[in-house]
């Protein structure tokens, strides 16, 4: 009887992949990621709530045993997984080659129980070649790395568990910190610092255009040196505006007397040096996650999130080899691949020798054997995988190819040379220009690629030149000459490129985490891309300066690099987990443990957390609604002013402080009176946008009671009592939002009566009786009749449409194309619902959609970017993780015991 072998994955689409290399006789399914986790707290039973167990689902007390359990949204995939296994003679656990999936793998075997043989297939590319290799060469799981992956999730629910909860009290509600995802929120803050701290300095140069006596051919360069002194350029000024090299700095003035200077017919040009050089560059590495990431950011614009989840898709269809990996390494066949193409495709020339070898920057680069590179012995072309990806995908792997191939050829080849001009105007104006110029005379791997570069500051101050043929103390002529004043730059801000470098450079977190580690600080709104630079927020300043004051050690860089190097030491079985999580959690090292950090933190000001100084008497605050600022004008409440939510840290100098509380403040417009009621109609600006209100009348002061004397029945000279009013419940004013075209400056009083009535009765449905109603909602406008809706296409439609219009809507299915599309995009079935796709706007950003299930496009990627593929693979990931848990019913109140009474 043969055998049958079922073969575990993480995804669907992996499985699909794997079991077309595998055939008959092994069934391959998907455990579609972690099947269990560490029980939310809430959830843990009674009897271990009140326990060493209750505070974290971790037994501190005992070994840091973690309470896991069983998803909800995958308690259905294990059934299925057991069913499975019960007609399985053996059992391939084939999750990844990382710390993640080989938890996966021992979860599943926690889980699952199998009573069958047990093996640990491992691979790095999905080709056939490779999973059959796998399939022959198992292994045992590694336990050390999954005890490094259990160290880490039960670090950071320490971490967060108690960390968090402080900048719930002292900061806003709703705030997270990270193990790791705090120290990158640090270097961004502290950039943004940087910037805030900085003064610009002013200097001018002189660029100057040159030709030579005997040819036409024109090269420009740029002042370098004036009476034997050099010229200052941007780098020679430090942050504070301050010049701190030995350095001359020319001003507007003295600028312009050069110019005049070097124009006079007297002036001479001639060449007082010439310096040639010979130019070799050598190819980048092969791509590691990290470098893959900043590739992508810098050339296609993709963030980091986006890149893993295009790069896994590659992966898990057979595209690529394995995406999370620090190995600059190749394969031998993968070079040689390499090499063959690069022949075949830029000449024999195009490559060395000899084979190039790289060297991996990273001293942990343990968790995969390859760099990432297109898979298999023979590449495939991006021509030849044109017609199967689409979009960025295609884009990704083209990208991947290229680095790849090029890694595998010759050197860039050519001569830099450098020009020194000798200019004489006379007296006070013997100057020097110089100009540079490279010519590439073998391109060798730039035919392939050539890697991009991240924002430079004074970049302006470099002059590069295209140089004519010339000798030293050639005359040459002056064909321009132009005074230019520049600006020193601020830091730049980080971009996800160089964010993603910085952490690596400075041991921070891992590659396979950095997307995660981005994606949490801008989807907890800390940080918001502007374009591609990083800006954080006001209330990122006061988390971070919260945990510098009172976490200090945990935020350090140096700190949170050791811990990482820590993490990699329990992976290779050299250090133990529970010693390791003692120490940090209670201490007993150079460090104090986090417990007793938190224990002992005394009172923290939460007002000093929130506050920074701009000005004399103007303080920025961030407060429960956001930030303002907080003017001190000698009366006892300070004046309030708001800050624009578009308004960067860094764009809040004093001057932009004064402006703010100087602009004229908005007054309520008075539109009318309502002649049905009476009642003032008002135009306001509010939190949530403009509106329209109905101002309810002033309440009548209460009635004075005179004071009689009871004796003689006269009314008596004391001050008369005001009898006390009755409490009448507060009427609430009637309110309605302006539609997005209205504006509260023009909107007149009829507008502002209509939206006052809404919803508005279109008519009834002659059918049911029931009443068709027009109003707008969460969502934008829509119809609703009993409780059936449908959306309408603009607001304005709401004063406009007619019953026989609102009866076709309501006649055409609720998903149907009942009217012109108001989908951002379309696309065909999905292969799972058999319904259209559509991208839609809703309340929290654009969203994919097949009417059944919905899944929120990621912060960060674009509708543009959005394709079939993509959609599809959000519908699969929502799904994946079932329906949102409802929150729990809340207990009712335990009622007291009535107090006794006296005797």
């Amino acid at each position: 009887m043969p055998t049958k072998k079922l073969v575990i994955v993480e995804s669907p689409a992996k499985a699909r992949t794997i079991a077309q290399y595998l055939g008959d006789g092994y069934e391959v399914q998907a455990s579609v990621g972690h099947i269990r986790d560490l029980i939310d707290v809430k959830d843990l039973p009674p009897e271990l709530k009140k326990g060493s167990v209750g505070k974290f689902s971790i037994d501190v007390e005992n070994g840091f045993e973690p309470y896991y359990v069983v998803s909800d949204s995958k308690k259905k995939t294990v059934t299925e997984l057991k069913r499975a296994l019960k007609d399985a003679d053996e059992l391939y656990l084939a999750t990844d080659e990382d710390r993640e999936g080989e938890a996966i793998a021992w979860h599943l075997l926690e889980v699952l129980k199998p009573k069958v043989p047990v093996k640990r297939m491992v691979f790095h590319e999905i080709t056939k070649d490779a999973i059959q290799a796998a399939e022959r060469n198992t292994r045992e799981i590694d336990t050390a790395l999954v005890d490094a992956q259990e160290t880490r999730r039960i670090l950071d629910r320490l971490f967060g568990f108690e960390i968090s909860p402080v900048l719930w009290r002292k900061v806003a509600p709703k705030l997270s910190a990270g193990r790791v995802q705090s120290a990158a929120l640090r270097l961004v803050v502290d950039r943004e610092r940087e910037r805030l701290a900085f003064v610009s300095a002013s200097y001018w140069d002189l660029v100057a255009e040159f030709t030579p006596t005997d040819a036409e051919q024109a090269f420009s360069a740029r002042l370098v040196r004036l009476e034997g002194k050099r010229v200052a350029q941007g780098g020679d000024f430090d942050d504070t505006g301050r010049l701190k090299a030995d350095a001359v700095t020319l001003d507007e003035r003295a600028a312009d007397l050069l110019v005049d200077a070097l124009r006079a017919d007297t002036a001479s040009f001639a060449v007082k040096s010439l310096e040639t050089k010979p130019y070799s560059r050598r190819p980048a590495a092969p791509f590691t996650t990290s470098t893959l990431q900043q590739e992508a950011s810098r050339k296609l614009r993709l963030s980091a999130r986006i890149t893993m989840s295009l790069a896994q898709s590659l992966y898990e269809n057979g595209y690529i080899t394995y995406m999370r990996t620090d190995s600059t390494t190749l394969s031998q066949q993968a070079i040689e691949a390499a090499r063959k193409q690069a022949v075949s495709l830029y000449g024999a020339d195009s490559i060395p020798e000899k084979p190039r070898v790289y060297a991996s920057k990273s001293k942990n680069a343990q968790e995969a054997h390859e760099a990432i590179r297109p898979s298999g012995d023979v590449f495939r072309t991006p021509a030849e995988v044109a017609s199967q990806l689409r979009g960025d995908e295609f884009k990704l792997y083209d990208l991947i190819w290229k680095r790849t191939v090029a890694s595998q050829m010759a050197d860039a080849k050519g001569s830099t040379a450098t020009v020194t001009i000798a200019a004489d105007g006379g007296e006070g104006a013997h100057a020097d220009f110089t100009a540079s110029g490279t010519v590439i005379t073998f391109r060798g791997y730039q035919a392939a690629y050539e890697e991009g570069r991240d924002e430079v500051r004074n970049a302006s101050d470099e002059a590069s030149a295209k140089l004519p043929p010339l000798e030293e103390g050639h005359a040459l002529g002056l064909a321009e000459l132009e005074a230019k004043g520049h600006e020193t730059t601020p830091p730049p801000r980080y971009t996800e490129a160089s964010l993603v470098k910085a952490l690596e450079e400075l041991g921070i977190g891992r590659p396979s985490t950095y997307a995660s580690i981005i994606s949490t600080i801008i989807d907890r709104g800390y940080v918001t891309p502007r374009g591609q630079a990083l800006v954080p927020s006001w209330i990122a300043f006061s988390v971070i300066r919260l945990l510098e004051d009172h976490f200090g050690d945990l935020v350090e860089y140096d700190f949170t690099a050791e811990m990482e190097d820590d993490l990699d030491k329990i992976a290779g079985g050299e250090a133990d987990r529970v010693d390791w999580l003692s120490q940090f959690y209670f201490g007993g090292g150079e460090h104090p443990g986090l417990r007793e950090v938190v224990e002992n933190l005394g009172d923290i000001d939460a007002r000093a957390v929130n506050s920074i100084v701009i000005d004399d008497g103007i303080t920025l605050r961030v407060g429960k609604y956001g930030p303002y600022l907080e003017v001190e004008d000698g009366t006892d409440t300070p004046r309030r002013v708001n800050v624009p939510d578009d308004l960067a840290p860094d764009e809040l100098t004093p001057a932009k402080a004064r402006e703010l509380i100087e602009a004229p403040v908005a007054t309520d417009r008075v539109l009318g009176v309502n002649p049905a009621t009476g009642k003032t109609i008002v135009a306001k600006d509010g939190r949530y946008g403009p509106y329209v209100t109905e101002l309810e009348p002033e309440p009548e002061a209460p009635a004075e009671e005179l004071v009689v004397d009871p004796t003689t029945g006269e009314v008596s000279d004391a001050k008369p009592k005001k009898r006390p009013a009755k409490k009448a419940a507060a009427v609430k004013p009637r309110t309605a939002s302006l539609f997005k075209t209205m504006d509260p400056a023009t909107v007149d009083l009829e507008t502002a009566l209509q939206l006052l009535d809404l919803p508005r009765t279109v008519g009834e449905d002659p059918e049911s009786g029931e009443p068709i109603t027009a109003q707008n909602g969460r969502y934008g406008p829509y119809l609703k009749k009993g409780t059936d809706s449908r959306s309408l296409e603009s607001e304005d439609q709401i004063f406009t449409i007619e019953l026989p219009a609102a009866l076709e809507i309501f006649a055409q299915p609720k998903y149907g194309a009942r009217r012109p599309s108001s989908a951002l995009k379309e696309f065909d079935a999905d292969p799972t619902s058999g319904k259209p796709i559509r991208i839609r706007d809703g309340r929290f950003g654009p969203y994919v959609t097949d009417g059944v299930t919905n899944a929120t496009i990621p912060r960060g990627e674009s509708v543009e970017s959005v394709d079939f593929d993509r959609a599809v693979q959000l519908l699969v990931d929502k799904r994946a993780k079932g329906p949102a848990k409802k929150p729990a019913a809340k207990r009712p109140a335990a009622k007291r015991p009535a107090a006794k009474k006296k005797a």
